[in-house]
């Protein structure tokens, strides 16, 4: 199975200093990321799979891609869960 993921279209995304505020105008609640997890949000514009948002963290983090992955994939989960994240199975 391939998944590619997206942010929900409801989300609005804001940058601070070294980090970010998302708002789900449907829930009207607000999260606050980090600068990772607003990079990772920001390429969620479009859909994207897993190995595809560990390559943006390893070009810009100075991470392994076994790092990356373990981060992206905590943050994909946890945004599943919040609803700030879709997931689309394209096998």
């Amino acid at each position: 199975m391939t998944l590619r993921y997206a942010r929900h279209p409801d989300l609005r995304l804001t940058a601070l200093e070294g980090e970010g505020v998302a708002l789900h105008l449907g829930t009207r609640r607000y999260y606050s990321v980090s600068e990772s997890g607003l990079d990772i949000l920001e390429a969620l514009a479009a859909p994207k799979t897993l190995p595809e948002l560990v390559a943006l963290l390893t070009a810009k983090y100075e991470v392994t891609a076994e790092q990356a992955e373990a981060t992206t994939r905590a943050f994909i989960e946890k945004g599943l869960s919040t609803g700030t994240v879709t997931a689309e199975d394209v096998s």
